[in-house]
């Protein structure tokens, strides 16, 4: 990376010292050598701050490898980001992690990786890789894997899991973070989730929720992404805990990654009314601070890692700094092309209509209703609708048959009934489910539930709609999860199938981030795991019919 040498004037929002001044930066080598301030008056220039975070973020969900993802989130004042690997780890193992870090490298743009912690999420789970204590401790033995990923296994963290205890002693060992995943906790359960050593969490979908995390001393991550929004019921909290908030985008799918990153949270919190220097310290200090970042704040001897920006009223970001190397400029990212080196994990044998039929049992089903903007589900019991002595989808009621195929190996399809999707023809399916990345898929009709499936077969990874004879595939050749390709052409493409998927009849905001969180095992209440619908309160499977 070419670390220049040059200078700038501007008006210096310092966001620790909570004050804006006319200054002029002299830069050398990356770094900021001399601060020389020319008056305590702003002048007409642009103003100079410090670079975005992204402060929990799989950069695998944007469907595109690090250098591409950079490459799109540059242009919009991302200098860094907290990386959890976890989903390429699932596929991959350790050698997920490693291809991540590759990769990475060959950008500018700040990438800091974790260690997962959950590889599976949870013993229930058939994923392509696993990471015991000993691979945890071997990851964060090296310097370049800056802390313990998100911590999903809470119910072994309250149960006392040797497994699970052992991989946090490990990052307290070494003093690196241990960052957490607690849906719904509170009270003495969120107590003894917190002594165990765990500092963050993302997972707040309510004000109530998070003021409890806050007040007992966790770092609440505030989270955007494309499937879960919780920036409007949290946002409040900035007022009182800015100094113990960041901001996070979790999983972004590339299209609204073209469109904005963390940048638009410190627009919309600016909207909200909250005081500058509080929402900067959210989106720019806390994570540099908590994680121990090599990333600048605009103090002499820093990286120069900065962004330049019209005015503080409609926040255009026109050039983009990152150890004083321009990487964006007017909307344009400035980082070359890396063409990525294909990896994979993908064995299946193409799928039947047949292997997805549920013949008739008494009692109701137990089904999953999908929340929009939610990573959470609800339990339904609900009469199944009984053709030819077998339980088809409902169009009328919108419930609809909902499928996990094994990628690694074959099996027999995991079958349930799911509430929400609204589709009213054809199939959608998908090999990004988190976090094993089976492929899940629903539909209308067995026909073309395995016509979606067998279209994500063929590609070895990607997302698909199937209707009526007519199939659409976007293909995730990178470990079923990443194309290989440009990254605006990725969003155009994936944008194409969210249109095709709503033309279908889902009224969801992400059919495609949904579908991709309901074999979620950890997220409360009801998902669908590779032996059916799996009870995430009981921490088991249950029986479809009850």
């Amino acid at each position: 990376m070419n670390k220049a040498s040059f200078e700038i004037a501007g008006n210096v929002v310092d966001a620790l010292a909570q004050r804006i001044y006319h200054a002029r930066l002299v830069i050398r080598d990356g770094r900021i050598h001399e601060f020389h301030e020319i008056s305590e008056e702003r002048s007409d220039e642009r103003y100079l701050l410090p670079g975005f975070i992204d402060a929990h973020v799989h950069i695998e969900s944007s469907m595109l490898v690090p250098t591409e993802f950079a490459r799109l989130a540059v242009v919009h004042g991302t200098v860094a980001t907290v990386s959890d690997p976890h989903e390429i780890a699932n596929v991959l193992g350790a050698d997920g992690v490693w291809y991540m870090v590759e990769n990475a490298v060959q950008s500018p743009l700040k990438f800091h990786f974790g260690a997962p912690s959950c590889v599976p999420a949870t013993p229930f789970d058939k994923a392509g890789g696993v990471i015991d204590r000993r691979g945890v401790a071997g990851l964060l033995d090296d310097d370049r894997i800056r802390y313990l990923s998100e911590m999903m296994n809470f119910p072994g963290v309250l149960h006392d899991d040797a497994e699970v205890l052992a991989k946090i002693a490990a990052a307290k060992e070494r003093e690196k973070p241990v960052d957490g995943h607690c849906p719904g906790l509170r009270g003495d359960a969120l107590a003894k989730y917190l002594a165990a050593g765990i500092s963050t969490d993302h997972e707040s979908r309510a004000y109530e929720e998070g003021l409890e995390k806050l007040e007992r001393g966790m770092k609440l991550i505030i989270r955007e992404g494309s499937a879960a929004k919780d920036f409007e019921a949290l946002h409040p909290l900035i007022e009182r805990y800015s100094e113990h908030c960041m901001f996070c985008s979790d999983d972004k799918h590339p299209d609204e990654l073209v469109g904005g990153h963390i940048n638009q949270l410190v627009r919309r919190s600016l909207d909200k009314g909250h005081d500058l220097f509080q929402v900067l310290r959210v989106a720019c200090i806390n994570p540099a601070l908590h994680y121990r970042l090599d990333v600048g704040l605009l103090r002499p001897g820093d990286a120069a890692d900065l962004i330049e920006v019209d005015t503080l009223r409609d926040w255009n970001v026109r050039r983009v700094f990152i150890e004083g190397q321009l990487v964006a400029e007017d909307g344009r990212s400035l980082l070359p092309r890396v063409e990525p080196v294909i990896v994979n994990n993908f064995e299946t044998p193409r799928k039947r209509p047949d292997e997805f039929r549920v013949p008739a049992q008494a009692g109701e089903l137990q089904a999953i209703e999908a929340i929009d903007g939610q990573l959470v589900t609800n339990r339904l019991r609900i009469a199944p609708r009984v053709e030819n002595g077998e339980v088809a989808s409902d169009v009328e009621r919108d419930l609809l048959k909902m499928v996990l195929c094994d990628r690694y190996g074959g099996g027999k399809p995991a079958v349930a009934f799911v509430k929400n999707f609204g589709l009213k023809h054809g199939a959608i399916a998908s090999s990004v489910s988190h976090d094993s990345h089976n492929i899940i898929a629903v539909g209308t009709s067995d026909d073309e539930l395995a016509a979606a499936v067998n279209a994500v077969i063929d590609a070895r990874g990607g997302i698909s709609v199937a209707r009526g004879g007519q199939i659409d595939v976007l293909p995730l050749p990178i470990a079923g999860l990443m194309s290989a390709g440009d990254g605006h052409q990725v969003a155009a493409d994936y944008s194409r199938l969210d249109r095709l998927a709503k033309d279908l009849g889902s009224t969801l905001t992400a059919p495609f981030m949904t579908l991709s969180f309901m074999a979620l095992t950890v997220i409360p209440e009801l998902k669908l795991g590779p032996e059916g619908v799996f009870d995430v309160g009981r921490f088991c499977h249950v029986p479809l019919f009850e």
